[in-house]
């Protein structure tokens, strides 16, 4: 697979939806991913990142008016152990009690599936990063059959030994439409970045500006294991 700029490839694409992007640094020395959310109702829109513990989570940023919270409030980063789970939905809560129960991810994730979003069936798209025996991260997309809700087509990928500088980036949407069209395919390869802040603000700066939301950047040290965290949210407190 030919590695793709993930600058041009947001900057191309309206509406991407979710995000997720795992990956190694250049310069092999840091674990990192990356969690953005897009809106295009007032109701997705009205939302910002906050920490919560080792995770985040999302809250609405004008609580009055907050409409169904039911697809639109969840943590989507959570911390169990040497493992850090980033979804894009309530599934990160499955997959971390799952896990803890003693379950793989990809066994949590076979008891749940897309959104019930109809028509749209938004995908779950998830993410997991192991840290206890080096490096290595696996991700996932639960998607109805061709918008058919009566099947789950559920994709698995896990990537060993990540090779310093490349990522790969999952999303929810292949581009703007109704319904939405789901994303297609494996997980796109992508360059990474050694400085936290530049791929931060790059991702940001990449993003519709009508759109997005919010952003959730992560860098892990992979010799101290040491974690750098940035959030942006359109929305300011």
């Amino acid at each position: 697979m030919k590695s793709i700029s993930i600058e041009n490839e947001l900057r191309g694409n309206a509406y991407p939806g979710r995000g997720i992007i795992i990956g190694k640094t250049p310069d092999g020395k840091h674990a990192a991913t990356a969690y953005f959310i897009m809106g295009r109702s007032e109701n997705s829109r009205n939302r910002i990142f906050v920490a919560e513990g080792d995770g985040i989570r999302t809250e609405a940023f004008d609580p009055s008016k907050l409409e169904d919270p039911s697809l639109i409030i969840y943590a989507p980063v959570r911390v169990r152990g040497n493992d850090t789970i980033v979804t894009n939905g309530d599934q990160t809560d499955t997959i971390y009690d799952l896990m803890g129960e003693g379950k793989t991810f990809e066994e949590a994730l076979r008891t749940r599936e897309f959104e019930p979003d109809g028509p749209n069936y938004t995908p779950r798209i998830s993410g997991v990063m192991h840290m206890a025996e080096g490096f290595n991260y696996e991700m996932s997309i639960l998607k109805s059959d061709n918008g058919n809700p009566d099947q789950c087509n559920r994709y698995t990928f896990f990537y060993d030994n990540p090779v310093a500088g490349e990522g790969h980036f999952i999303h929810t949407y292949m581009h703007d439409g109704n319904p939405l069209p789901s994303f297609e395919g494996e997980p796109k390869l992508i360059e990474m970045n050694d400085d936290m802040d530049a791929f931060a603000d790059m991702l940001w700066d990449s993003l519709n500006e009508d759109n997005k939301v919010s952003l959730f950047v992560r860098y892990i040290n992979l010799e101290d294991g040491t974690v750098r965290t940035k959030i942006i949210n359109k929305n300011e407190k």
